[in-house]
């Protein structure tokens, strides 16, 4: 299943509202939701036109619309003007299609989280949410960052680093197993394996080759499995995931029903503090803005490695950040605006 785009719950039904040169739709309004739409709702119109990208080309398509449409039914529930457009690779013909003050970026994976986007809304001069363009491409690049914190001295799993053309995988005995396989850049554990013997190797390095020229093999570590949003550039409470899977992957994040997530992490004051900590660190080492979430995992002798950034974290249900969120009493629809007012903020343009 790894590769082909899973799709959730449809949004609402569509109407049209642009077209491209070749008379295709370029951005949609979705249906309006069980609320009353005002012209100047609480916030007014100091926004302007928020146009919510989702979709994209990526492997997360999928999850990427079901966050838009969250994104979007929030904004229009707060009595913003919000447009929900839905993207593939066209984003600077959406973009000049419709004419949009803001963007709010739920675009997942390639496309959306590597710097792609955004340096195309830079060049139309259209601020957005989130990270500028080389924070998320140093985070989207799992080598890239994982040297950016060690340099830091954030503590990360020991790696090494495979060519697609030149490798030996008699390497992997440096670290040992089992170890984790993954590909450079992608998001949602798309790509992943966990490797219990050697004679199994060649095979998850293979499929790490499908979605780019270089692997990264990781040592396994045993333990739990921990997540720190960040909003507004601070740290908030820490989650636990317990998953009946070895790792928190595809399934376990979007299918399994069983995961659940533990807020505040049932972990001891020092470790909760230093997963806190760490979260901000990371966050601030590869330069991200306003908000994120930070992977990590905590091994049996509560020391605790960072394992990722995720410069634009899932806005689902199930997903991690809405749920850190609420348990400092923000919800979903304030979480939203106040991604978009310190965005604004940290951009110069609020």
């Amino acid at each position: 299943m790894i590769g082909k785009e899973r799709k959730g719950p449809s949004p609402p039904a569509l109407r049209h509202i642009g077209a491209g040169p070749d008379g295709s739709p370029l951005g949609v309004r979705l249906g309006e939701p069980k609320v009353r739409r005002e012209a100047e709702g609480r916030h007014g119109s100091r926004f302007g036109k928020i146009g919510v990208l989702a979709g994209g080309p990526s492997n997360e398509r999928g999850i990427s619309l079901r966050s838009g449409a969250a994104v979007y039914n929030a904004l229009l529930s707060e009595g913003l003007d919000a447009i929900f457009l839905r993207v593939k690779n066209d984003i600077r013909n959406v973009i000049a299609a419709n004419k949009i003050d803001v963007a709010f970026i739920a675009l997942h994976g390639r496309y959306g989280e590597d710097g792609t986007v955004q340096q195309a809304l830079e060049d139309a001069d259209i601020p957005y949410t989130g990270s500028g363009v080389e924070a998320s491409r140093l985070a989207f690049d799992k080598v890239a960052s994982k040297e950016a914190f060690i340099k830091n001295k954030i503590p990360v799993p020991k790696y090494i680093v495979f060519e697609k053309e030149k490798f030996d995988v008699n390497e992997a005995d440096k670290i040992g197993f089992p170890l984790v396989v993954k590909p450079q850049s992608e998001g949602s554990s798309i790509g992943l394996s966990i490797v219990k013997e050697k004679k199994f190797l060649r095979t998850a390095i293979d499929k790490t080759f499908q979605y780019g020229e270089r692997s990264v093999l990781e040592e396994y570590v045993a333990g739990r499995e921990l997540t720190v949003g960040i909003l507004d550039d601070k740290s908030l409470p820490v989650i636990e995931i317990v998953t009946k899977n070895n790792v928190y992957d595809y399934e376990a994040k979007y299918e399994d029903s069983t995961t659940r997530y533990l807020v505040p992490a049932p972990i001891d004051k020092e470790a909760y503090k230093e997963a806190g900590r760490l979260g901000s660190l990371s966050h601030s080492a590869l330069g991200c803005r306003s908000f994120s979430r930070v992977d990590m995992i905590m091994d049996n002798y509560g020391k605790i490695f960072v394992l990722e950034v995720n410069t634009i974290p899932g806005m689902t249900g199930r997903s991690l950040l809405p749920k850190a969120a609420a348990a400092i009493g923000l919800c979903f629809r304030e979480l939203c605006v106040k991604i978009l007012e310190h965005s604004l903020l940290k951009a110069g343009k609020l």
